[in-house]
């Protein structure tokens, strides 16, 4: 009889095999020349894993987040509703990234590492490491306004073909952002009928890039086995500390959003109860914890908000159809805290000007991410490589990145009710029985 072994729980196997691989290496007493010998016939095979994500990055960018745009800023036809969320989303989604921030700020949870494992670390990563931290020192000397010169692409063909590439000093990735933020405006604006059939070719490409991200995560548990062997064989036991540390600043983040955040925001702006509000959604953020993934969450969030919230009907369609892809507030906080806390494991000093270019990614990238589990990995790699942090550390959080996706994917479709409350509300289409 086949027995269908969930994938949350394959990659948490092969990143318990891994680490218990690599310490019982390091407690033989395995000698360093015959433990780089085991590691270079390891390593390749989460190098597998690791080109698989980068390979969908590029394509990615511009079909989700030109989408996300498009569907967003659609003024014309959805009007004042189409006004009220974007600006909205965008608030919010940008507090949730500076909660995250201050944080990681607070508790620098990548400054557990002692200074001896963090340069092995680096050396682990020394092929880009070097150039990358050049190119950090460059960024810095850049004003904000040199910084906003940078990103306005003159040749976004070269910047996608350089986006990975550590001696470019160009744009990169964050211009390939910006030009697919002006298609997502330009697709909205234009008539329809003329640009239906190029919004269905980013629509095929967008269902592509999930299907392989999907081949690619199959391959997960296997590149996470590999990469946290390679990792615990040569740093031990304090990798697994320097994780714990990261998990629960998510976790604390998420929560002060989660419970801070929304409910001012559904007592103030939407004029609704609290304790009413998470009483009745309930079920919906139990779904959203246990399928990780807003768009599976997506019928049973319209069901209660109609139902049981009794919102306009036409507005909990429309604000949460386009919110379970571009009203990602989870996933953009999860994404600020996860680049800070490897560019502290790598001590790369990130200015304040790189700090708030964080968080603008982040909030873009939270449009641009897929309501589907592992949505936001491409992207946090992203974000990653534009502020001179490698891309591959991103291997360091592969292992619990399960758990936390469950976490803010209840944190992501939260936002979307929130949302759908307050635009109610400012429609005077609010029920008496839910104000406070």
């Amino acid at each position: 009889m086949k027995v269908n072994i969930p994938l949350h729980a394959r990659i948490l196997s092969g990143m318990v095999i891994g680490i218990l691989a690599g310490f019982i290496c390091q407690e033989a007493g395995v000698p360093p020349d015959t433990l780089k010998e085991i590691s270079s016939w390891v390593k390749p095979i989460g190098d597998i894993f690791m080109r698989l994500i980068f390979m969908m990055v590029i394509p990615l960018i511009l079909s989700a987040l030109t989408l996300g745009i498009a569907e967003l800023g659609d003024l014309q036809r959805i009007g004042r509703i189409g006004l009220k969320t974007l600006v909205y989303t965008l608030i919010v989604t940008g507090i949730s990234v500076v909660i995250g921030i201050t944080a990681v700020q607070i508790f620098r949870p990548g400054d557990s590492i002692s200074p001896q494992e963090r340069e092995q670390l680096i050396a682990q990563y020394s092929d880009k490491y070097t150039v990358i931290s050049e190119n950090v020192s460059k960024a810095k000397e850049r004003n904000a306004l040199e910084t906003l010169v940078q990103i306005i692409p003159k040749n976004p063909l070269e910047d996608m073909v350089r986006a990975f590439d550590p001696t470019y000093t160009g744009g990169g990735l964050l211009s390939v952002m910006f030009l697919s933020v002006m298609l997502g405006i330009a697709l909205s604006a234009a008539d329809q009928e003329k640009t239906k059939y190029f919004k269905g070719l980013l629509e095929g490409l967008y269902e592509l890039v999930m299907k392989i991200i999907g081949y690619a995560m199959w391959f997960a548990p296997f590149g996470v086995a590999s990469l946290m062997f390679v990792l615990t064989a040569n740093l031990g036991y304090s990798i697994l500390l320097m994780l714990f540390n990261y998990v629960w600043v998510v976790l604390l983040a998420l929560a002060v959003h989660q419970f801070g955040t929304y409910s001012l925001a559904v007592k103030f702006l939407g004029g609704m109860s609290p304790l009413f509000f998470f009483g009745k959604i309930r079920e919906v953020m139990l779904t959203a914890f246990a399928t990780s993934s807003s768009n599976a969450t997506l019928p049973d969030a319209i069901r209660v908000s109609v139902t049981k919230l009794k919102l306009p009907k036409e507005i909990a369609h429309f604000v949460l159809t386009v919110g379970s892809t571009a009203n990602q507030n989870g996933t953009a906080l999860y994404e600020g805290i996860t680049v800070l806390f490897l560019a502290q494991v790598f001590g790369v000093d990130l200015s304040l000007t790189q700090q708030l270019m964080v968080v603008l990614m982040s909030v873009l990238a939270g449009v641009g991410t897929a309501g589907v589990p592992g949505g936001s990995l491409p992207l946090i790699v992203m974000v990653l490589i534009s502020v001179g942090v490698p891309g591959e550390s991103i291997a360091l959080i592969y292992g619990v990145d399960r758990i936390l996706d469950m976490s803010r994917t209840v944190l992501n479709v939260t936002g979307d009710i929130t949302a759908a409350v307050v635009v109610s509300k400012s429609e005077g289409e609010l029920p008496e029985g839910a104000l406070s």
